[in-house]
């Protein structure tokens, strides 16, 4: 009886294991192979995130898909408990359940995906192909494309925000940026009356863009950056540049028009890799078609001017903070007048831009000023934010974070090259203590940065905690800087 309550622990605890794997394995794009190779490297969380209880930013979705994959498994472990019934005993159940518990669970969504493939197949390939008749069947709509390492979902929001001043038009909501996301926008939102879609792209390995771009094919792409981001599965910045110029090669495919591709010459990734003569490029350092200048950034927002190709300006003010902010708008300017927009037109749809949660947002909080940049991080970005956060010259300037994720064998260079940008613009430094705290911790050191003033947490809250009772006259302005709910 003992041996038959202890067998019936370690099934709930599996249990729970089970659902933590699903919550990755969902986060994992349900792509096996990248599921694999993500079990292996993170083995040891299954047995302490299962159980934490820590929120997550992207929580664990229901949709028919997981319960599908869920009962699948639930069924082939009944069907090991009922062999086991009739050939083993209390004693080999508690084997059973302490293999699955340990060995098994973190893989098993992998193996209910295999079991289910030719049912998921033909439901996500009827899905595609509805989507892709509905939309084809709009024979006068715009597809846009957009894609980037970092910067894509902003410059989508924003672009959609600038063009609905003329046109009716369709964005992929949120980070719906995955075929399945795409397919569902399409299904459940494209209406006949509207005149633009506008297409998140996102990418976790080569070929991933190419395969949206087959689906919707885009008559305009603008690529918003490329940097080290996703390194862990790309494995290296040249697949991430041929994977993100996937969107300009369909684009020109399409079209035979290189002024349909927009690029951010900021980027040195981008401007180093195109090809693409006649494609309309964009800047805020004077290397692009449209340029912005006279960069002003402070609590109450930004203002800059844009020139235009023709060399005409136009002054545009906004309630976003930031160069990285700066850019984007630029991005989403260009492709906007390119569609027949005026820039004095976009004076006020521009003004009216908020700022996209968790990316560069302002949060007032009394004596607290929080730089919400807690999304996501790389290197690129985590610069940009941090050249925001030097920009509040008069205030006491703080960083809370745990570093950079997903960045392959280059994760502690980077972070370290990261802790010591902190220690050149922060006044003080908050790490909330994992695997890159050693790295960030190195770099800030390199630069003789005074102990006292950086802080190791255990937890978000307890770094806060640690933020409130910082000594001081000055006004704080508190940079978040990646996922501080750690979703991996």
């Amino acid at each position: 009886m003992i041996c038959l309550i202890i067998a019936l622990i370690v099934i709930i605890y599996a249990a729970q294991i089970l659902l933590y794997a699903v919550h990755m394995f969902q986060q994992n794009g349900y792509k096996n192979k990248v599921h694999a190779k993500w079990v292996l490297k993170n083995y040891g969380r299954h047995f302490t995130k299962s159980l934490s209880g820590k929120p997550s930013k992207k929580p664990l979705v229901f949709t028919p898909r997981v319960i599908r994959l869920l009962i699948t498994t639930v069924c082939w472990f009944i069907i090991i408990c009922i062999i086991n019934r009739f050939f083993g005993n209390q004693y080999t159940l508690l084997a059973i359940a302490i293999v699955y518990a340990f060995a098994i669970a973190p893989f098993a969504p992998i193996i209910s995906n295999l079991i289910n493939k030719p049912i998921e197949s033909s439901i996500s390939d009827g899905f595609k192909k509805r989507a892709m008749t509905s939309l084809g069947g709009m024979k006068d709509i715009k597809v846009i494309g957009v894609t980037g390492s970092y910067g894509k979902t902003s410059v989508k929001f924003f672009l959609k925000e600038l063009l609905s001043s003329k046109f009716e038009v369709l964005a992929t909501p949120e980070s719906y940026n995955t075929p399945m996301g795409v397919t569902k926008t399409i299904n459940e939102m494209l209406r006949p009356t509207h005149q633009i879609f506008i297409c998140e792209m996102g990418a976790r390995n080569v070929g991933d863009i190419k395969e949206l771009c087959d689906m919707v094919h885009p008559d305009y792409g603008i690529v918003t950056s490329i940097g080290a981001q996703h390194l862990e599965s790309f494995r290296s910045i040249e697949n991430i540049q041929h994977t993100k110029f996937e969107l300009p090669d369909s684009v020109y495919k399409k079209t035979k028009d290189a002024s349909r591709i927009f690029l951010n010459m900021d980027s040195e990734y981008i401007a180093s890799f195109n090809t693409y003569e006649g494609a309309v490029t964009y800047s805020s350092s004077g290397k692009g078609d449209y340029n912005a200048s006279d960069i002003r950034t402070g609590r109450r927002g930004t203002e800059f001017t844009l020139t235009a190709p023709d060399g005409s300006a136009q002054k545009y003010t906004m309630r976003l903070i930031g160069a990285h902010n700066v850019i984007n708008v630029v991005g989403a300017i260009a492709l906007s007048h390119s569609l027949g927009i005026s820039l004095e037109e976009l004076v006020l749809p521009v003004r009216r831009l908020t700022p996209v949660e968790h990316r560069l947002s302002l949060i007032e909080q009394g004596d607290l000023t929080i730089i919400d940049d807690a999304y996501n991080s790389n290197p690129s970005g985590a610069r940009a934010a941090l050249d925001t956060l030097g920009m509040f010259e008069e205030d006491l300037k703080i960083v809370v974070t745990p570093g950079m994720v997903e960045l392959g064998e280059k994760q502690a260079e980077l972070n370290e090259d990261f802790g010591a940008q902190i220690a050149d613009t922060a006044d003080f430094a908050v790490i909330v203590d994992n695997e890159n705290t050693d790295a960030i911790k190195k770099g800030i050191e390199s630069k003789a940065y005074p102990s006292e003033k950086l802080y190791i947490a255990s937890s978000f809250a307890d770094a806060m905690e640690h933020v409130r009772k910082i000594p001081g006259n000055q006004h704080k302005v508190v940079l978040l800087e990646n996922d501080l709910t750690d979703v991996f």
